[in-house]
This record gives C-alpha cells, sequence and structure tokens, in this order.
C-alpha cells in the first residue's frame, strides 16, 4: 500500500510529517539492496518493515479463517477531478474530499487509490493480476484499506480514463483539465469481505491498519493489465507471516 516525494508513500502522508520526511529523503524499492528485505536496514524509521510482528500483506488461508457477524461496508463515493502520479513505486490517484466509507459507526474519508501488480494480497495461496488498495483516514487519523483483487476480463472505463492521462515522467503528477473520475468503478456489486489488523505495504511499515479485502472481484482488460504490468511489472511487497493474528470473514 502507497506516496512520492511529495506522495511517496500514498498512506503516508496520513500519518504524520516524520513518515513523510523519511519517504521523501530515504529511497527504497522492490529489488536489489533497496528491495523488501533490505527496508529496515534503510533508515530507522522503517524498523517495523523487520520488526513489526502485525506487517502485511498476508496469505488468507480461507480454511483456518473465522466466519462472524461483521457490519456491512457502505460505500458513499463522489466523483472527483483526475489527480493522477506515477511516483516511482506504484500509479496513485489523490482524491477530492466529499467520498467517505462506513463501517458500522465507524466513518473513513477516501485519500486516495493505488495499484500493485500482482496482487500484494493471497486467497489460499493465489495472486490475482492486480490489486487496487483505496486508503481512508478517520477523524483520529486511523486508516482503513480496502483491498480490491482485479482480474483479467471486461475492460474498466475508469482504470482506462487514468491510463489515458498517465504523468509522462516518474516523480510527476498530472491534473488534466475538466477530466474527473468516479472510484466507485473500482467497488464490484457484492461487498462480502475479510478483514484483519495489519499494516502499511510500504515503508515505514508502519501497523495498525484496519485491512478489509474484498471477496470478489472487479476486472481489467488484458490490455489494461498490460500498461501497468510495462510501467511496474512488480511492485508487491512478499508476503508477512500471520502470526497470532485473527482473520475474520463475513458469512
Amino acid at each position: 500500500m502507497n506516496l512520492a516525494s511529495t506522495v511517496a508513500l500514498g498512506t503516508a502522508i496520513i500519518l504524520g510529517s516524520s513518515a513523510l520526511a523519511s519517504a521523501e529523503t530515504h529511497h527504497w524499492s522492490y529489488f536489489g539492496k533497496e528491495g523488501p528485505t533490505h527496508w529496515a536496514e534503510l533508515n530507522d524509521q522503517f524498523k517495523a518493515c523487520a520488526a513489526g510482528k502485525n506487517q502485511s500483506p498476508i496469505d488468507i488461508d480461507t480454511h483456518r479463517i473465522q466466519t462472524a457477524a461483521l457490519p456491512a461496508l457502505q460505500f458513499d463515493y463522489q466523483s472527483s477531478a483526475l489527480h493522477i502520479v506515477d511516483n516511482g513505486h506504484t500509479v496513485q490517484v489523490n482524491l477530492d474530499p466529499g467520498s467517505s466509507l462506513a463501517v458500522g459507526k465507524d466513518r473513513y474519508q477516501l485519500v486516495q487509490l493505488h495499484f500493485h501488480h500482482p496482487s500484494e494480497e493471497r486467497i489460499d495461496g493465489r495472486r490475482a493480476d492486480m490489486v487496487a488498495h483505496l486508503v481512508h483516514r478517520d477523524a483520529e487519523g486511523r486508516l482503513a484499506v480496502v483491498a480490491v483483487l482485479l482480474t483479467s476480463g471486461k475492460q474498466n472505463d475508469m482504470v482506462e480514463a487514468l491510463w489515458d492521462h498517465l504523468p509522462k515522467h516518474k516523480d510527476s503528477e498530472a491534473s488534466p483539465k475538466g477530466v474527473r473520475i468516479d472510484p466507485a468503478a473500482l467497488i464490484p456489486p457484492k461487498h462480502s469481505y475479510f478483514t484483519y489488523i495489519g499494516s502499511l505495504t510500504t515503508p515505514p511499515c508502519t501497523e495498525g491498519v484496519r485491512w478489509l479485502v474484498l471477496k470478489s472481484p472487479q476486472t481489467l482488460s488484458e490490455k489494461e493489465i498490460a500498461t501497468f504490468a510495462a510501467h511496474y511489472p512488480n511492485d508487491a511487497r512478499p508476503i508477512q507471516q500471520l502470526n497470532h493474528r485473527k482473520v475474520l470473514s463475513t458469512n
């Protein structure tokens, strides 16, 4: 789950200036000496990437999860002017205020969305072609991330619009005049989900993130998947240990 120089960690911006400063001044990657196995060595603020016990992503074993009477996810998403960033780690879209998610009595504002190829999450050991992470924040700054698995199939017109306006250079943003997008286009009709407490999937790997992984996937065309993969062939953090956490599932 990811912001770029000014936004190089997607969700880090909502965790405070120290996380953002760390993202801006310390480079990290998905490969080699700055890859996931070395993140904790790059900066003291990244220590949770190795020492944390509640890290993400995880492999969701559907034979070992607990079914519970969980609150329904209530999406109230509004259209937004397009603000699209290629931050050197992913393609991210920053959303105008106004879109929200309610989980029972908890209410979160949608801040941004971004993509990973392949999916970071696994279900019974299997990755999807891609995943969209929709990052939300509540009034106290706590994060809830909705993960929508993306598989090959019908074209997604909103994603097509995103790819049509990709920034020409990394670490840059495009805000084409008059272009609006609807983040609801990423949400499948059925909202059953798995949930657990995890972390950011990028440095500083901060824990305490509420993950909501939708069971039903959304589709992208093969061309749309290939377009993203041409920019980011693999921007997925390896699977992390579940340790003693519980994964809950709607009925």
